[in-house]
Parts: structure tokens; sequence; C-alpha cells
């Protein structure tokens, strides 16, 4: 038996994760070897001063991430070859907000690292719309949100059916944003310490933000296509995951696009293995993918997010969320209480512009700017390493040697361009290595600043080691 005792003043959260967390941490460092037997609960207990509830607690967790087994009469061991990293020890805040990127363009430069919609012409629209809400609707503009009425949960239902995915009014949930709807199913499904699988290269703002309310996560093998089936199978049975967030119609930053063969295998394993699944769509509709959602292969257990910002209009933040069913008024509460609650008049005018047809509109309009600037950027860029799709407001660039990802993002700074490294991209820590870098060309101003803005990337990466130099 082990002498190793744990220090609960360190970590974060409630004593029993904070004593999972140590465990963890002490088998990843070997301060805790394969074969060791840990103390018995009612020991630790007395030792550090807790209720035996609390190690129960903690015991119970790290045998759920595959880190020990247990067995009546025998005590609690550590397994060998356990998969789980040591939890970050610092502060929860600092981690969330570590390589995000400056959310004030500096003067003077080009920002290629947003992928809102373009500037077709919302702005008329939105005014029109505005003024109209406006004259109907002064008492509920005036005051809190209290009734949703049912033209919002149809504009959600027509804005989110593509193929074969008809979501039911009754599944629909408005929100904030996409990334709301993202973290208010997070906040709805997992609990503080529960782990979130995502692909090594992903939205990261979802994993920093669930971060910073508890969530753990891990990550699984990509190729391009995205997460690798296999993979995912492992990690389900070593770390068991309770939600796993993937992106199969237009993978951001990768550009892949799921097969439907692995659309079917991962939602197999995840019902395998009880995993809730998040389908992040707001690029399907963008780029026609004709495949069935992962939620036409398991319904029971997809959450599907879309949302207007990538081709209608960023600022209006408007999403929604089309659940399982029986789960929208678990996934409308936590929203409320992650948001504080939906403004009338940007929930308003989101159903407005979707039922009127704006949208749909606008959508058209914005959709055939972005195919024409990823034409000039395939034009631009001929003969490099990069994968763009035509309807898609960001490419994936491999970088010559010998450019690093984050060495070519200072370099282009310098050159007036702002661009996103790899490291923008990493949902945890991770090894590999990519060498590539993520340019949208949908935030700038017009065609023209797109031609000035990549030319100035290519005149980089065909200056090789002297363009690498002159940054290093």
């Amino acid at each position: 038996m082990t002498n190793w005792l744990p220090d609960l003043s360190e970590g974060h959260g409630p004593l029993y994760q904070r004593l999972a967390d140590q465990i963890e941490t002490a088998i990843a460092s070997g301060a805790l070897a394969v074969g060791d037997k840990l103390p018995p609960q009612r020991n630790l207990a007395f030792d550090i001063g807790v209720t035996i509830g609390t190690v129960g607690r903690a015991y119970t967790i790290v045998r759920q991430r595959g880190l020990v087994s247990g067995e009546v009469g025998r005590g609690t061991y550590v397994l060998d070859k356990p998969e789980s990293r040591p939890p970050e020890q610092a502060d929860p805040l600092t981690t969330s907000l570590a390589g995000t990127r400056p959310i004030n363009a500096p003067a003077g430069k080009l920002r290629f690292d947003s992928t809102a919609a373009p500037d077709v012409g919302q702005g008329p629209v939105l005014e029109e719309i505005v003024g109209r809400i406006t004259r109907d609707h002064p008492g509920e503009i005036a005051s809190y949100t209290r009734n949703f009425p049912d033209h919002w949960f149809e504009a959600g239902t027509r804005w989110m059916s593509r193929n074969g995915f008809r979501p039911a009014a009754a599944d629909i949930v408005p929100t904030l944003g996409a990334h709301a709807a993202i973290i208010s199913v997070i906040s709805a499904v997992t609990s503080p310490g529960d782990r979130i699988a995502f692909e090594t290269l992903s939205y990261s703002p979802v994993s920093r933000a669930a971060g910073l309310v508890g969530r753990r996560s891990v990550l699984v093998e990509m190729d391009g296509e995205g997460m690798i089936p296999d993979d995912f199978e492992r990690v389900c049975a070593q770390q068991h995951p309770k939600l796993v967030f993937l992106m199969p119609s237009a993978q951001n930053p990768t550009a892949g696009v799921m097969s439907l063969e692995r659309r079917q295998a991962l939602a197999d394993i995840a019902r395998t293995h009880g995993v809730w699944i998040v389908e992040d769509d707001l690029y399907g509709s963008m780029v026609n993918d004709g495949r069935p959602l992962i939620a036409e292969f398991t319904p029971e257990r997809t959450f599907v997010v879309s949302g207007l910002s990538k081709s209608v209009a960023a600022g209006v933040r408007g999403g929604w969320v089309a659940c399982p069913p029986n789960f929208a008024n678990r996934i409308r509460v936590a929203h409320k209480m992650v948001t504080g609650g939906l403004p009338f008049l940007l929930a308003e005018l989101c159903a407005r512009l979707i039922l009127t047809g704006a949208a749909e509109e606008l959508r058209a309009r914005a959709t055939a700017e972005i195919g024409e600037r990823e034409a000039l950027a395939r034009t631009l860029l001929a003969g490099q390493d990069f994968v763009s799709l035509p309807r898609l407001p960001f490419l994936w660039l491999k970088l010559p040697d010998p450019w690093l990802s984050g060495t070519f993002k200072q370099a282009a700074l310098e050159a007036g361009v702002l661009v996103d490294d790899e490291d923008e991209f990493k949902a945890g820590r991770t090894e590999r290595t990519f060498h590539r870098i993520r340019i949208g060309f949908s935030s700038a101003d017009n065609r023209g600043d797109v031609v000035r803005g990549i030319s100035s990337l290519r005149q980089l990466l065909d200056s090789g080691r002297l363009g690498y130099d002159s940054f290093a």
C-alpha cells in the first residue's frame, strides 16, 4: 500500500473533485505507480480531514476515468497504462483565455482571422425590420422576455431543416448565437469534472468555455475527414466522455467533410457508450453538403446547432438548438441560466429575417460573395498546399519549410495581415504539429482587400528562408 497523501488546498472545485484530480495527477507523474493500492477510503478520509463520502465520490470518478479498478474486499488499484492526462493547475479563466486572438484588430491591419458573414447589404434590411418591431412591440422591447411566441420556434425549424433533417418546432430552442447554444447543451447534460471529446483541431472557444465551467477536454485523433472512429472508440472505452463535439459538414479549421460511413460509425459508437453529441452545422447549408446529418442516425442523443453568424449577420446573435425529444425545456432553462436570457428584439429580428425570406436572400448573396473570394484566393495561392470549399469563408493552408505556424502568424502581422495559427484551434494540449494556418477571407471589406491580403501572404510564402529569418 502506498504512503501517498493528497494536498486538497490545491486545485479547484469541490473537495471530491480536487481529490480525484490529484489522484490522476499522481498517477500521471508516477507518484502512484501501476499496481499501487490506494489507501482505504476510511483511512484516507481520516488522514486528510474529509468525510468518507467525499473520498468515495472521488474514487468513483477516477474509476470512471479508467484509472483504477476497485474490487470488494481487495481495495482500489492503479490500472496499467492509464490514458488520462493530468489536469491543468492554472486558474480556469487564464486557461480558457490562453491563445485567443486579440479582440480589437491593430489599426491598419487586414483581418483574415474571422469567418463572419461578409457585408452584402444587410444594413438596410435590418433597419427596416427593426423599425417594424419597435413599432409593433414597444412593451416587449422595454421589458424582459417572458413569453416565446410560436413563430420563433417555427423560424428555427425552417432555418435548420435540410436534406432529410426536419426538426419539430417543439424540439427547437432559440439562443444567443451558436456558441451560447453549445455551452447551454454542455451545461445541461454534463456535470463539472465530466470529459468532453474534441477532434485534435476544433472550434477551440468551446473547449475553453467548457473548461471555464469545470468540464475537461479529451482529444481524439483526426484525419482529412475529421474524427477517426477507431480512436473515438478507444477514448470512449478508456476515458468515458459524456459528450462529443463534431462539425461533420465543414470542419473548422480543416474544411474537411465527413463521409456517410464515418458519420454512421461515430453515431454508432456514441450510442454504444452513451455519449451525447453536439453537431455544429453552421457551415453545412453554406457548402451544400448533401450527406445526412449525424442526427439522422442517432436522433435520441444528438443536439444540432446552427445560426446566422456565418451566412447572414454575426451581429444579430441568431442561433438555435434542435434537441432530442423532451430535452428542449431543459436546454432553454440552461440557456437562460448561462446567458441571462434571450432579448426580445434580437429573437424577433432573427425570426422575421427567416420567415420573411430575407435571411435566405442574404445567405444567397453572402455565399455568392464568399464563392468569388474563394476563387480569388485559390488563384492567388496556386501551387500551394491548401484545402478549401467554394462557399466556405476560410481555407486551411500548409506552410512550406521552414515556416512554423506561430512564426508565420507573426510575420503576417508585420506584413499587415491577421491570420490564425494552428494553436488557435487546438482543443487541448497536444504534441501534434500541423504547420498550417487558417485564412478567413469573409470579413475583409471588399474583394480588393482580399487580393491585397492574400498577395501579401503569398509573398511571404515565396520568400522562403529570407522571409522566415526576417521575423524569427
